[in-house]
């Protein structure tokens, strides 16, 4: 069994990967974390550094949860490589990350959520980050 997490570096990625490890240690799944950046720009404040990463497998392994970590960079948005990483696993499960919208943001279509979503072949969990406040 193994459940994808799609993670980048906000409040809201940190959400999605706490609330992966504990479905992960809960059905003793193999968790996949994709953090991936079409390499479109000289700097993608969404694709993790090396020393995020490292910390990522760090607290991994110190929850005992067997893991693969994936960064593509493959000129694919985050929804396809979520989706096309949750195929090719065969995905029990899908969690991903919101962040709140203004009423307008709600309006245009195309969020890299809303397409995961949507497009799934596997139930998707979407949390939210925890506000201060």
């Amino acid at each position: 069994m193994t459940i994808v997490v799609g993670y980048v570096p906000t409040p809201e990625g940190e959400a999605a990967l706490t609330q992966a490890i504990a479905e992960a240690r809960n059905a003793s799944a193999t968790l996949l974390v994709i953090n991936s950046s079409k390499g479109d720009a000289l700097v993608d404040n969404r694709y993790a550094q090396e020393d995020e990463m490292q910390g990522i497998e760090e607290r991994l392994d110190s929850h005992g949860i067997e893991h693969v970590i994936k960064q593509p960079v493959r000129g694919h948005d985050a929804a396809a490589e979520v989706l096309d990483a949750a195929e090719e696993h065969n995905a029990s499960l899908i969690v991903i990350g919101l962040r709140r919208r203004t009423p307008v943001g709600k309006l245009i279509m195309g969020s890299t959520s809303q397409r995961i979503l949507l497009e799934a072949d596997c139930p998707v969990l979407a949390v939210k980050a925890v506000t201060t406040g």
